[in-house]
């Protein structure tokens, strides 16, 4: 682990920054996601609502309002959080594809709203928005003032997630994903928990999607369609669904080959649905996920 924060701390001097920080990003919101599937075992489908919910907000908030971006994140992560709240107490009872069809039709709900209230602009989305003043001390318009803040949000983030999947609280979360009706039988309000883990992953997400906006200075309707939804899916599955590490890898691939694809002229969904088959086939486990299987194989 130590490595790895030392890999992250120099990346900046190596590679893009704002490449670095998309891939940030997207990592904490897959993490964000990977808390629902991986450990409480629940399929959603509409996490692009709180991803894309949180940029508009923080977007707006920051622009308009003139709120500083620190502000701005937390309350986009707010917002993300008590929509995960209301969509929980709505779908939590459901299970399988039920509760995915009842969270896909959720967020397609705060997608149109996104097409059609004023202040989001439509398609043309909230564009130019300032980064401002971290705390009103650090210039986030510098490139690398603006790098290690994202590092700090996600290792925040990814901290969080760690601390929760390693406490009672994820260890009863676990048990549900094998055998709710068992955890029920032990006394656990199985419901109560899983709206929890709902309304955390949402808020996690929220901050992904927040502190998005504010490295790209955009918010739009990208960030909200159903295809985030699909994409943070791909991430988690590819990387290693219900690994602490895996989403992150996924996120870092998949950023990875949309970036460097884009420059050329094969068909960039084509390329990574492709890949996302080939790896499926060889590491059902996830790359992260069949790399622990086989090293704990061999122990054996």
């Amino acid at each position: 682990m130590l490595v790895g924060l030392a890999i992250l701390l120099a990346a900046p001097f190596v590679l893009y920054p704002v490449f670095l920080m998309k891939v940030l990003c997207f990592a904490l919101f897959a993490c964000a996601f990977n808390l629902l599937i991986g450990f409480a075992g629940l399929l959603s489908f509409g996490h692009a609502a709180f991803f894309g919910g949180a940029a508009y907000i923080t977007a707006h908030t920051v622009k308009v309002w003139g709120l500083s971006p620190e502000l701005g994140i937390l309350l986009g992560a707010a917002f993300s959080a008590t929509l995960g709240l209301v969509f929980g107490m709505l779908a939590i009872r459901r299970q399988g594809i039920y509760f995915a069809m009842i969270t896909l039709a959720l967020a397609q709900m705060i997608y149109f709203m996104a097409l059609q209230l004023p202040f989001t602009h439509g398609e043309d989305g909230i564009q130019a928005v300032p980064r401002g003043m971290l705390f009103g001390v650090i210039d986030l318009t510098q490139p690398l003032a603006m790098y290690y803040t994202v590092l700090v949000v996600f290792l925040f983030g990814f901290i969080v997630i760690w601390r929760t999947v390693h406490s009672p609280f994820g260890q009863v979360l676990k048990a549900i994903r094998e055998n709710e009706p068992r955890a029920i039988s032990l006394g656990y309000r199985t419901d109560q928990y899983k709206l929890l883990a709902f309304v955390l992953s949402a808020a996690l997400t929220g901050l992904a999607g927040g502190t998005k906006a504010i490295v790209f200075q955009l918010a739009t309707l990208t960030d909200v369609q159903w295809q985030m939804s699909g994409e943070v899916v791909l991430m988690t599955l590819l990387g290693g669904m219900g690994t602490l590490f895996g989403p992150v890898i996924g996120a870092a691939l998949v950023v990875t080959l949309e970036n460097y694809l884009a420059a050329t002229n094969l068909p960039v969904p084509v390329v990574i649905g492709t890949i996302f088959v080939v790896c499926v086939l060889l590491f059902r486990r996830g790359i992260v996920g069949e790399i622990i299987a086989r090293m704990r194989s061999r122990r054996g």
